[in-house]
């Protein structure tokens, strides 16, 4: 019975422990992402203007594509969506 008490001690004392650890990484983690958005912010990237095309169509993207994506928006929402641009990210 004395073995057990220390078995169930032990596994307390530990299971004590990491947690405890993990809270402070976690913590030092969320401080640290503080930090760097304070003092090193994201760069703001300035947006290229898109040419403007008369047409309005992407001239890059084949024709048979961009139908295949307009069929493909139509199937998927059931007629409700409309696709307006299609553009690489």
């Amino acid at each position: 019975m004395e073995n057990f008490e220390l078995g169930i001690l032990l596994l307390m004392v530990g299971m004590t422990t990491v947690f405890v650890i993990l809270l402070i990484v976690i913590y030092l983690g969320k401080g640290l992402i503080i930090l760097v958005n304070k003092y090193a912010p994201e760069e703001v990237v300035a947006k290229k203007q898109p040419p403007t095309h008369s047409s309005g169509s992407n001239p890059a993207l084949p024709d048979a594509t961009l139908a295949a994506i307009v069929a493909a928006v139509g199937v998927t929402t059931e007629g409700k969506g409309k696709v307006v641009k299609v553009e690489k990210a």
